[in-house]
């Protein structure tokens, strides 16, 4: 028997900026109801690939499937349909400051799935208990929320449309170790509960290992390697050794202009 097609196939991608080469012939296949992790470091273009997936920014060569389908290039109802499938925590959770907290939540079912405010409210109160929020924390602003609970409301209207893969990126950046762990506990959680596959960007290795079935390196354009979570530490890559260990020696360099 042949393997299942991955749930999103990405084979030669290039994205330049001018001559900055960010991705350069990037390889990455995320299997059916996986977690795969990006790792890498500050510039190394794990946001840049997220935003090729979702169509953001479009590269200048390479295939990106999902579920089959070439998404590079499309436009229009087929490009909508494909986002329909994708929910997203963004690193700083970017909440809308002029709506209520539950709004924010149904933003997706009320703009994209065009439900009445009612019915959406009562699914956005529903996703916001399933990560620990009270409906009184519907009614606050996104200015009166902490940092943590405002990660728990990204990752609530990530959800809020029971979307088919899910991106998170650094979503525990910003946090305490506590709160982070609650993030990453949540986020097992919740795509356990959808079925859903998930793609998360990080350079946090505490939440890398404990999300991931399997974590990818991305470095100089390229992924390096990539494995079950359970190997990174005996990957045999001097790259992946120096950053998962935060070496500053090794064949990692470092800009640092001298004082």
């Amino acid at each position: 028997m042949s393997a299942p097609a991955p749930k999103i196939r990405i084979r030669g991608l290039h994205k330049s900026f001018k001559k900055n080469v960010v991705l350069d012939g990037l390889d990455l296949d995320v299997g059916v109801g996986e977690s795969v992790v990006v790792i890498g470091g500050s510039g190394s273009g794990k946001s840049v690939l997220l935003k090729c997936i979702l169509g953001l920014l479009r590269p200048e060569s390479g295939s990106i499937e999902v579920d089959g389908q070439e998404v590079v290039g499309l436009a229009g109802r087929e490009r909508d349909r494909v986002l329909r499938k994708f929910g997203m925590l963004f690193q700083s959770a970017a909440l809308f400051d002029s709506l209520p907290v539950w709004e924010n939540v149904a933003f997706g079912l009320i703009q994209g799935a065009r439900k009445d405010r009612d019915q959406a409210k009562e699914i956005a109160l529903d996703k916001m208990a399933a990560v620990g929020l009270g409906p009184e924390v519907g009614e606050l602003s996104p200015a009166e929320l902490s940092g943590g609970m405002r990660k728990r409301v990204g990752l609530a209207r990530a959800i809020a449309t029971a979307p088919e893969i899910i991106f998170f990126d650094e979503p525990t950046t910003g946090l305490d170790p506590i709160m982070g762990d609650v993030i990453n506990d949540l986020i097992i959680k919740c795509v356990r509960e959808l079925g859903a596959t998930a793609l998360s960007i990080t350079h946090d290795m505490t939440s890398a290992r404990k999300i991931a079935d399997r974590i990818a390196m991305l470095y100089d354009g390229k992924i390096i390697w990539a494995g079950p979570v359970a190997e990174i530490d005996s990957s045999g890559n001097a790259y992946v050794e120096q950053f998962i260990h935060g070496r500053a020696e090794g064949p990692i360099e470092m800009q640092v202009r001298a004082i």
